[in-house]
């Protein structure tokens, strides 16, 4: 089984059931501050592999739900630095098992990564559960 390091929002329901279900296939988590890590931009742009920018964001952040950010526009540049100063912009969570990097929770791609062997039945482990249910400012 890997030990996964998580990047994570603290507080996050969602990050809270992904964490869940690796401890569950048997994974060991190291669970880290997504907000308060030291990222350098390599580092950072390393987790997003062959995704395009705009697959690099949380959604859910207010910036971007309300239109200040528009991630379609951006470079990777631009994107990374944007990243830098405001960490609730970037798709969670990242994950490391040794070499390997993730970012976002595709249950079939976390699967084929490093396996899940219970997979629970979620319409959506990405999205911020209290933005879908209560549209608003504040949550992120």
């Amino acid at each position: 089984m890997a030990t996964v390091t998580f990047y994570e929002k603290p507080g996050c329901a969602n990050n809270t059931r992904q964490k869940k279900l690796l401890e569950a296939a048997g994974h060991q988590v190291v669970a880290k501050n997504l907000l308060t890590e030291m990222w350098q931009p390599e580092r950072l742009r390393a987790f997003f592999g062959a995704f395009a920018v705009r697959d690099w964001f949380n959604y859910s952040a207010p910036s971007i739900k309300y239109g200040d950010i528009e991630p379609e526009n951006l470079t990777e540049q631009e994107a990374l630095a944007l990243m830098l100063e405001n960490p609730l912009l970037i798709r969670r969570p990242l994950m490391q098992d040794n070499d390997s990097l993730m970012a976002g929770f595709d249950q079939q791609t976390v699967d084929n990564w490093i396996g899940l062997q219970k997979m629970e039945t979620a319409p959506d482990l990405e999205s911020c559960p209290r933005t879908l249910a209560q549209p608003g400012r504040g949550h992120e």
